[in-house]
């Protein structure tokens, strides 16, 4: 398991960052949290946040449900910030092992419900890309939308924070994807991030988090 951390001064606030390979990637020299912290750095603001890695490739909603107690609570965060959904939607197509929509509801509801209870903020994540053109061609679009509109709703239905990747990375590519590209933009290969996509993740994260 990759778990890495950025370890500050007295007493900040300990954010964890729960998902799948994307996240684990994210401690990476280029990875989003480490974009996060370097950004937090430029602004004087490196001693008050630990931002801790906590994400593993494949993962899909009920494996972070299985993991939560050692992986999430056991590192006594103020705030979680739940980023899955990818690997949901495309193991559907991929390998038929993807999550059915109410499977994922239901998991996803219960994870928030241990975590509130552990009195841990928890943020939640719209999934963001799986193929980058901007016209709704990528194979997986319908159903990423209707899973990211599930996590709305979830985010409601618990009050939670809700940062809208999906969204802002759409908004991104219809503005940036001059040429309909399925990658290249902000991915390596449809879903995974380049540096460009790290970066922007990290700023998008950082606009809700600095709030809270």
């Amino acid at each position: 398991m990759s778990l890495s951390s950025y370890t500050t001064l007295e007493n900040p606030t300990r954010i964890v960052f729960f998902g799948d390979s994307i996240t684990q990637a994210g401690v990476n020299k280029t990875g989003y949290i480490t974009k996060m912290a370097e950004m937090l750095g430029a602004q004087g603001l490196a001693s008050k946040y630990e931002l801790i890695g906590a994400g593993i490739g494949g993962n899909k909603i009920y494996d972070l449900y299985l993991r939560h107690e050692e992986d999430v609570i056991a590192k006594k965060p103020n705030i979680v910030i739940i980023y899955v959904g990818i690997n949901d939607v495309w193991h559907k197509t991929s390998s038929r092992t993807g999550t059915d929509a109410d499977k994922f509801e239901r998991f996803y509801n219960a994870l928030i419900k241990r975590l509130q209870n552990a009195n841990i903020q928890v943020v939640i994540c719209t999934p963001t890309v799986i193929g980058e053109k901007f016209d709704a061609t990528n194979e997986n679009d319908g159903d990423l939308n209707a899973y990211s509109n599930i996590i709305r709703k979830i985010a409601t239905d618990n009050q939670c924070k809700l940062i809208d990747l999906r969204k802002a990375f759409l908004s991104y590519e219809e503005k940036n994807n001059i040429e309909n590209k399925a990658s290249g933009i902000l991915t390596t290969d449809r879903v995974h991030l380049n540096e460009a996509g790290n970066q922007f993740l990290a700023e998008t994260m950082w606009e809700t988090i600095k709030k809270l």
